[in-house]
């Protein structure tokens, strides 16, 4: 099993009691609410959190996109890639961006090349990874949600020819037209850098990354445990009827995870903070959250199970431990949760999410070493 830290890089300043007159903390919240002395801040605040989990023992370190939100302050996360590239140009560690939204811009070729840039600068320790964006971000950007799917395959298949196939070409689709396909600089890793799909339950995710011609890992996210076991499972039965034995490597799950000394210290340090993250900056009504043609009914259902729990009035921290939408605890209780379900589903690829809501640097900190010193070793050959 291999250990990637995740972070959302969310805005936990937010003055929660103000902003609760907004319908959500998405779109609509008026970036008055931003504080730029204090957003710089939290941005070296969290770049150094990420490097300390390299120094500790990390396989990778992870970023992602999000727009108009102050769920995440990465509306560019090839920036904080090149950062933390540079910060760890002397460690054997992963430099994940999990991942860009291919179907909310209007150009992907620079996708391409912003992603074989990076490849170079940190000489081939790149993970590409691709999502078609949350139903919010269709609101930020205007792009017609009828269209995800079909702008995220258009878009991948575009990025990953760029990648791979010797340029110059034409690539003419129903919404990307290129006459030349060109990209400098080339990617370091070949044929190009490893793809990861994170996901939230879509069933037409698990049958496009299965593929026997994509065999993606698929990172399933912000799920409880029953949801986590149950999405394994259906990419496993997808892969046989594709015909071949699914891989470990192919199987991944991303969510909050919280380390102390004690299951009761864990519990006194993280509540609050966890607590934050799903009752604020989850807050997103079904309007924004789906919007009309976003996704079918079948993996709308699979999402809203998946999210069993996070729509509630308010969400408890006992609750959200018993279902499984974080892992709180001593070393030997995070240790058994993570193989539990190894157990049960083979998975190999454990994305923590280091830091959560409004949980401080000093904790995330402590929390992001005992995870790597306590936990990881005893995981490491599952």
């Amino acid at each position: 099993m291999k250990f990637f830290a995740f972070h959302l890089m969310p805005y936990r300043h937010l003055d929660f009691e103000a902003a609760r007159d907004y319908r959500s903390y998405w779109v609509v919240l008026p970036n008055r609410f931003y504080d730029p002395a204090k957003g710089a801040t939290l941005y070296q605040e969290y770049i150094d959190q990420l490097v300390h989990a390299a120094k500790v023992g990390f396989d990778g370190i992870c970023v992602n996109e999000h727009h108009q939100t102050a769920y995440g302050l990465m509306p560019a996360p090839n920036l904080i890639a090149s950062v933390l590239i540079d910060r760890t140009r002397d460690m054997d560690v992963k430099i994940a961006v999990i991942g860009r939204a291919l179907p909310i811009t209007s150009n992907p070729l620079t996708i391409a090349e912003e992603f074989a840039m990076l490849d170079n600068l940190s000489n081939g320790r790149l993970i590409a990874g691709f999502v078609r964006g949350i139903g919010c971000e269709y609101h930020s950007t205007e792009v017609n949600p009828i269209y995800s799917h079909e702008r995220f395959h258009e878009a991948h298949d575009l990025v990953t020819r760029a990648w791979t196939e010797p340029g110059p070409f034409a690539f003419e689709g129903d919404h990307y037209n290129f006459g030349v396909v060109n990209v400098w600089p080339r990617c370091v890793q070949t044929p190009r850098p490893p793809i990861w799909i994170p996901s939230q339950g879509s069933g037409e995710t698990i049958e496009w990354a299965a593929a026997p011609e994509r065999k993606y890992p698929v990172i399933m996210a912000f799920s409880p445990t029953e949801a986590v076991i149950r999405f394994h499972e259906a990419y496993r039965v997808q892969a046989e009827q594709y015909g071949y034995a699914i891989s470990g490597d192919q199987l991944g799950w991303s969510t909050p995870v919280y380390v102390a000394e004690t299951d009761e210290i864990a519990e006194r340090e993280c509540a609050e903070h966890l607590e934050s993250l799903f009752n604020n900056f989850f807050l997103i009504p079904p309007e924004l959250m789906f919007p009309p043609g976003y996704t079918s009914i079948r993996s709308l259902q699979a999402m809203l199970a998946a999210r069993k729990g996070l729509a509630a009035e308010r969400a408890r921290f006992k609750d959200l431990v018993a279902r499984g939408n974080c892992i709180v605890g001593g070393p030997a209780t995070v240790a058994e949760k993570i193989a539990a379900v190894n157990a049960k589903t083979g998975f190999k690829i454990m994305v923590p999410m280091i830091q959560f809501g409004t949980l401080p640097d000093a904790l995330v900190k402590k929390s992001t070493q005992i995870f790597a010193e306590d936990v990881a070793p005893k995981l490491r050959a599952l």
